[in-house]
């Protein structure tokens, strides 16, 4: 679909119907789902140890699909350009997910062989009727953990010296530099809708971060990734007094 973009013609007003009795995009049959709580460490140090850790990120990458698909077909009377960046991030998504699946099945495993939770969609749920919330908790607090946790598992993994864990790096490189984008997307258009309902861009995340119960930042925070990707001092400096 992203590849055939510049075809597709979008109706930014159209509205769709929200299908009743659904609150999970479709998904095969593995991995099992296990709540956040449930889910076994995950230690670099060991072979299968890598492979639990790559096929949780890899779970992460096929959420951020459907996560940026939702926002597309669930809001509508948005900007053009607004439809047109969430299907580029669901393309890029979709793209790492390939990228973790084909590093899990040349060195034995494959997407499905552990189970995983559902983290990312269940604040998709909570967001489901509010826009500002969603672009708010999802790209710019969700995926931006990812940014500040990826340079740290990427040292875990660089330690063990182990061939399939220098080959995980080097994907983790290309989903970091497009995942910046991907939060930067976020940013763009949190602040629009906040201009747009005349919201303090900054006061009003505060207040949703307590409202969703958003999970806080975990250190140490990735302050270039963050900059890079729109936020400013005065947000970071409220992140890092979270910790």
């Amino acid at each position: 679909m992203y590849a055939q973009r510049a075809t597709i013609s979008i109706a930014p007003q159209a509205q769709l119907a929200v299908p009743e009795g659904i609150s999970l995009p479709g998904h095969p049959a593995k991995p099992e789902l296990k709540a956040h709580t449930a889910m076994g460490r995950r230690s670099p140090a060991t072979a299968e140890g890598r492979a639990i850790l790559l096929h949780a990120i890899a779970h992460i990458e096929f959420n951020a699909i459907n996560l940026a698909l939702d926002a597309i077909w669930r809001y509508g009377g948005m900007p053009e350009a607004f439809y047109q960046d969430w299907l580029q991030v669901a393309g890029e998504e979709a793209k790492h997910f390939r990228l973790l699946r084909a590093h899990l099945r040349k060195w034995g495993h494959d997407y499905g062989d552990y189970p995983a939770h559902q983290g990312l969609w269940t604040m998709c749920e909570k967001t489901a009727d509010d826009i500002v919330a969603r672009m708010a908790l999802v790209p710019r607090t969700l995926e931006a953990r990812g940014l500040d946790a990826t340079p740290q598992i990427q040292a875990k993994l660089q330690q063990t010296s182990a061939e399939d864990a220098l080959e995980a790096v080097a994907i983790l490189d290309i989903i970091l530099r497009e995942e910046v984008g991907h939060v930067a997307i976020g940013n763009h258009w949190y602040r629009f809708l906040c201009a747009q309902r005349d919201l303090d861009p900054e006061r009003h995340y505060s207040w949703l971060v307590g409202h969703y119960e958003a999970p806080r930042p975990r250190p140490p925070i990735n302050l270039s990734a963050r900059r890079e990707a729109g936020f400013s001092q005065s947000e970071l400096d409220w992140l890092q007094g979270q910790l």
